[in-house]
């Protein structure tokens, strides 16, 4: 089909809130707290992207991920490059993305075990309208306080290095194996390329667009693309959108908005379409 609208998913987690917004219901205050909301499709499907909506009350464990080729060593069909997009933050909230200063692996396994890695990360304050790509191998935390939209690779491979006491398990040998020891270098994005269209990020994995008006997509034969809108709604192949909802697009079609919108478009690949 030229465009599906998509399943939504809850995910009820301990670090999660009970107020969302961006177009979700609240979750009920009764009951348990929710973390994150996935958009999956009909039927049993492995996409090469995953999209979430995350709101973290909470820090999220420090935890780091394989790339491709450290997935495929293990099993695994796919490593997992991902970023956010920044929809609210609490005045304090923060990430973590890599340390501060390079660091050893010795270093970096006792620091998870005895729980000083906390200090040794670069934390680093955010705030609505931030962006960040965070590579396979990116040792990273994210803050509580937070509304993002994360991007990935569709892997839910997780090595978790430190979670501040909790009887959770951790996955030192594979974590401090894959992990970046470097400081975190950030992206350059390549930024506004037409009025009403950004570019976030331009590969390797993925490319993510932000537009502030509909547009013409032509995506190639077997690919697919994500249209998120963070606001305002629209249709596209005669399928309608609005906040909270997620659309998947294939072919050549006219992406239409009402009024004032903010979307994201994703796909796999390197070049922009």
């Amino acid at each position: 089909m030229p465009a599906t609208l998509l399943h939504t998913h809850r995910v009820e987690k301990p670090w999660g809130r009970h107020d969302l917004g961006f177009g979700f219901e609240d979750a009920p205050v009764s009951g348990d707290p929710v973390g994150e909301i996935w958009f999956q499709e009909p039927g049993d499907t492995t996409p090469d992207l995953l999209i979430k909506y995350l709101f973290t009350g909470q820090k999220l464990s420090v935890q780091v991920h394989p790339d491709d080729e450290q997935a495929h060593a293990r099993g695994l069909p796919r490593g997992k490059d991902e970023c956010w997009t920044i929809l609210s933050a609490r005045p304090d909230s923060t990430i973590a993305l890599g340390p501060k200063q390079p660091i050893g692996k010795d270093q970096l396994r006792a620091d998870a075990q005895n729980g000083t890695i906390e200090s040794d990360l670069d934390w680093v304050p955010v705030k609505a309208g931030d962006f960040y790509y965070a590579p396979s191998g990116t040792i990273h935390a994210i803050g509580g306080g937070l509304t993002l939209i994360e991007v990935q690779q569709n892997s839910e491979t997780t090595y978790r290095l430190y979670d501040y006491g909790s009887d959770r398990e951790l996955h030192l040998k594979d974590g401090v194996d894959v992990a970046h020891l470097e400081p975190y270098r950030p992206i350059t994005s390549p930024g506004e390329v037409e009025p009403g269209r950004t570019i976030l990020v331009e590969g390797p994995k993925f490319v993510l667009e932000r537009w502030s008006q509909g547009r013409d997509v032509a995506l190639p034969e077997g690919t697919t693309g994500w249209l998120v809108p963070i606001s305002g709604s629209g249709r596209v192949a005669g399928v309608s959108f609005k906040a909270g909802e997620c659309v998947t697009v294939t072919g050549t079609e006219t992406v239409e908005v009402d009024g004032d919108a903010d979307l994201l478009f994703a796909y796999p690949g390197t070049q922009r379409r």
